[in-house]
């Protein structure tokens, strides 16, 4: 495993993942675990495999309102997450590995993770009242832990439209307490790998044909 100190989004960034399953795909590939991987995964599949022949982000890339947001408001959450922990939440960067990686929001101190989410406010109202992380986001979280070799991940779910003591709302995800799922998530995304790969080389035998 290689650290990299690049920002999320810069070019840097973008090669750095081009065509390597990240966080943000586990949950797609992790869907059905134990049974063969749904539509949802041989999309994403063949969209990595297509970066990984052409050398070229895809295209694709999905954006609407509530990620706009997210990706204006996450640093007020990071400010008010540093303040209520007397800490310092340092680049995330991107963790890379052989044929995956992980760009977690930040870093803190020498043993945790910051994921940060920025919601609407039925999102945010649910997360405070089961007291715990967004099961939406279990996976990102395991594979934090794992890439990131970390002890915790501390989920942070902000909303704006809450009067101010309750805008943001941390619950931590310490790694312990998650050793099936690590042993499941390494599993899966072997299977994955797999699958970028066959994808692969149908490309290219379709070429050499």
């Amino acid at each position: 495993m290689k650290w990299h100190n690049v920002e999320q989004n810069s070019p840097e960034w973008d090669e750095l993942k081009l065509g390597q399953p990240g966080s943000s795909a586990a949950a797609t590939f992790m869907a059905h675990y134990g049974k063969d991987f749904g539509e949802p995964a041989q999309k994403l599949a063949l969209r990595l495999a297509l970066e990984r022949v052409t050398g070229r982000k895809s295209e694709r890339n999905f954006t609407n309102a509530d990620m706009e947001r997210g990706h204006a408001q996450e640093p007020i959450a990071r400010m008010l997450y540093e303040e209520q922990h007397f800490v310092t939440v340092t680049n995330g960067g991107y963790f890379q590995h052989d044929e995956y990686g992980d760009s977690p929001d930040g870093l803190v101190d020498d043993d945790g993770v910051l994921e940060i989410k920025s919601v609407i406010d039925s999102v945010h109202e649910a997360t405070i009242n089961r007291g715990k992380p967004d099961p939406a986001y279990k996976w990102q979280i395991v594979t934090h832990l794992d890439c990131t070799g970390r002890d915790w991940v501390d989920y942070a779910s902000y909303c704006a439209d809450f009067p101010e003591w309750e805008q943001l709302v941390v619950y931590r995800v310490h790694r312990l307490d998650v050793q099936a799922e690590l042993a499941q998530l390494a599993e899966r995304r072997a299977q994955f790998i797999e699958l970028i790969k066959t994808k692969v080389n149908e490309r290219k035998m379709r070429k050499v044909a």
